[in-house]
């Protein structure tokens, strides 16, 4: 039984190991440039099939660093939507939306890679979907944009579409715009992901009121 366990907590070890250098390798060089051999290399893998061996294909790993993040944001936002209740003012919402991604990258300290891996990742054609499966299809997200819905005034369905869409490009590239700049020791408009929460929180606030014309 001891043996079992200290095999298990090895492997366990492993593939956490693979997970944080993939995910800093894909932030940083794009996922398709980068093969499982380098990720197995920067892992301190000596089996150069340690990738396909621990997760199998490409897109089983970047599923797998999609849901080690998307336990802590989801924990996050159910906390939030617990102190929001029932509110009727939309930027309580908005927060819902933004903080619990900020208040996660904050926590993890500097640098961090999620949000250039999760923005690599968005852009892809071939994996996009794979995002939208694991985050954007959760249950508090869900609660959030019915709360949301209930707040935002009338617009035209292509209109709110639209906005939608603005909103979340805002939401993961600005995010990644600022863990880029951190890592590369860069100066940034705010002085911690708190304040960078605020200002994308106004932002979104102002797009979704604004009035539709044409």
């Amino acid at each position: 039984m001891a043996g079992r366990s200290v095999r298990a907590e090895q492997v366990s070890a492993t593939r956490a190991q693979i997970l944080t250098a993939a995910e800093r390798l894909f932030a940083e060089h794009g996922v398709f440039a980068v093969s499982n051999r380098q990720v197995s290399e920067a892992a301190g893998q000596g089996n150069n099939a340690a990738v396909g061996y621990h997760f199998g294909t490409k897109t089983d790993l970047i599923r797998a660093i999609m849901r080690k993040h998307a336990e802590q944001v989801e924990r996050l936002s159910e906390e939030m939507l617990a102190e929001t209740g029932d509110s009727d003012e939309i930027r309580d919402w908005v927060s819902c939306l933004v903080r619990p991604l900020t208040d996660h990258l904050d926590a993890m300290g500097n640098p961090t890679w999620y949000a250039r891996f999760t923005a690599q990742v968005m852009t892809d054609p071939a994996l996009r979907g794979i995002v939208v499966e694991e985050t954007l299809t959760s249950p508090t997200l869900l609660r959030i944009v019915d709360g949301l819905n209930r707040c935002r005034p009338e617009l035209p369905a292509e209109v709110r579409a639209e906005r939608d869409d603005m909103a979340r490009q805002l939401i993961i590239h600005m995010c990644a715009e600022r863990e880029r700049a951190l890592a590369d020791g860069i100066p940034t408009p705010r002085a911690n992901w708190h304040d960078a929460a605020t200002g994308l929180i106004d932002a979104i606030v102002a797009l979704w009121l604004a009035p539709a014309n044409g």
